[in-house]
């Protein structure tokens, strides 16, 4: 058997594109035998995988999974929009949300989760769909709520059909915590999940709001006050009042509720704890958009196909 060395498993690399470990095992399957492992990488599918990891994803779907007081989000990106509606990439969504539960919101956790009953990691499940589909995957994120005394809700916007109600385009989760009515405490969560999925706040009040963030966004409406030419003294109420508005689009508690479009969040949760006949306390929420902050390219498509027909 020959040494594999570091350099074998480099030369194996770039000629397939796939990961160092699986060069490694490919290499040590075939006796160090270089076109062996190249023919092995190709039967499993990884170096047809390795050669689309480049390309953007920014497609696919946003899953959710609730079980009793728990809950999870998962966003799975897809190149294009019709590997969505694929029944295969639904299953691995819809099971990958599900194993999220367990991961506890760590990415890292779920991708090396084992996948349904087989051997398979969810991240090599991912890896053996990307070859059958022909399009680049990822599992980009995760999160998960838990509460002990209460409910998680969810939400999902542009839902892939009514088939398919825990997958859409826009996810949302939110815990709740009551020791009350739990049928209408669940009733009103969706509806939260919902006013949360339309108005996207950032945090849940104030003092939530991430102190960078509040900083510059202080920085900005005071140059803007001052280019007003006012004084300093009347800068400073103009900046209150400024800073009042902007906890009132980014504070779930401060946002007007969009089910009523009059009441605050937080009036409407004084509300429902009477509703309950307990306090309601909303312990955390979560909402992914598919495709926020990912890069698209946004290519010239006349030379992309120029360049694929030679020219």
């Amino acid at each position: 058997m020959a040494e594999i060395t570091a350099a074998l498993v480099k030369d194996l690399r770039e000629k397939t594109g796939a990961g160092m470990m699986d060069c490694k095992k490919a290499l040590t399957e075939n006796a160090g035998d270089l076109e062996a492992a190249v023919d092995w990488l190709r039967t499993k599918g990884l170096a047809a995988a390795a050669k689309k990891a480049g390309r953007i994803a920014a497609e696919g779907l946003v899953g959710v999974c609730v079980e009793g007081g728990r809950g999870a989000l998962v966003e799975v990106n897809s190149e294009t929009d019709f590997v969505a509606r694929n029944d295969s990439f639904q299953e691995f969504v819809r099971t990958a949300a599900k194993l999220s539960l367990e991961a506890g919101g760590d990415i890292d956790a779920l991708r090396a989760s084992r996948y349904q009953n087989g051997g398979q990691t969810v991240a090599e499940a991912l890896t053996a769909l990307i070859a059958k589909v022909g399009e680049n995957m990822t599992v980009r994120r995760t999160a998960c709520l838990e509460v002990a005394n209460g409910i998680v809700a969810d939400y999902v916007h542009n839902q892939v059909s009514a088939e398919v109600p825990d997958q859409g385009k826009i996810g949302v989760i939110v815990a709740l915590e009551s020791t009350g009515d739990q049928k209408k405490l669940r009733a009103f969560g969706r509806q939260l999940a919902m006013h949360i999925s339309w108005a996207a706040p950032q945090a849940i009040e104030a003092a939530d709001v991430d102190p960078a963030t509040l900083e510059r966004e202080r920085n900005i409406l005071a140059e803007q006050a001052r280019e007003s030419g006012k004084p300093e003294n009347i800068i400073e109420k103009m900046l209150e009042g400024r800073l009042r508005k902007y906890y009132e689009e980014v504070c779930l508690l401060d946002q007007t509720f969009v089910i009523d479009g009059e009441t605050k969040v937080r009036k409407v949760l004084e509300q429902v704890s009477q509703d309950v006949g307990a306090p309601v306390k909303i312990i955390g929420f979560h909402r992914f958009q598919l495709g926020e902050g990912v890069q698209r390219d946004e290519g010239d498509f006349a030379a992309e196909v120029a360049a694929q027909l030679g020219r």
